[in-house]
């Protein structure tokens, strides 16, 4: 299979789009979401870091997470700067089950947990994506230019999970391993949810 397919570098892995209601919230709790975005920000360098940790030996997955990890860094620093132009004061927010969710979908073997973490990570940057693309009609500047600019950010992110995926799932179908924890995704993404978070589902109001 070549390891750079098309459907490792256009696919849209998304079962199911964010419910409109979730945008409309957001553009009124816009210094909410901006607080948990630089969360997810910081989570999303600490992830690639693990990975480098836990697989030092794949020098091909390494060089190109740890370039990844420096731009996630990078993105949570704009998005620190935003925060002090716009006077939002940092406060602690509970965690939302979007991550919880995923993670109890992870194998605990390998290879099989390496490519569920893989898979994960392109979910999650899809899921980044979406909802930066729509946030830009329904955001004030400069924070809808932030989230136009990072958009594209996440959709190079998710390519390179998908790739690294592809040529380390071996004999195993990742596009079905995909489609299995892609369910679990576009339901914590849609369903009803008490929280309102950068990665919640329907807000529950």
């Amino acid at each position: 299979m070549n390891a750079v397919s098309d459907i490792a570098t256009g696919m849209n892995v998304l079962l199911a789009p964010t419910p409109q209601r979730w945008f409309e919230v957001a553009g009124e709790r816009w210094g909410e979401l901006l607080i948990d975005h630089a969360n997810c920000e910081k989570k999303a360098a600490s992830t690639a870091l693990s990975l480098i940790f836990t697989y030092p030996e794949d020098f091909a997955l390494t060089d190109r997470i740890s370039r990844l990890a420096r731009e996630e860094l990078r993105h949570f620093e704009q998005v620190q700067k935003l925060m002090r132009e716009l006077q939002v004061p940092f406060r602690r927010l509970s965690p939302s089950r979007y991550a919880e969710g995923l993670r109890r979908t992870l194998r605990t073997r390998e290879p099989q947990r390496l490519l569920d973490l893989l898979l994960c990570g392109a979910l999650i940057e899809a899921r980044s994506c979406e909802r930066f693309e729509g946030l830009v009609s329904v955001l004030q500047q400069p924070m809808a230019g932030l989230y136009a600019g990072l958009a594209q950010s996440e959709a190079r992110h998710r390519g390179l999970y998908l790739r690294l995926a592809e040529t380390r799932a071996g004999d195993e179908d990742w596009r079905a391993r995909l489609r299995v924890m892609a369910e679990v995704e576009a339901d914590l993404a849609t369903s009803k949810d008490p929280q309102f978070r950068f990665h919640s589902g329907e807000p529950a109001l």
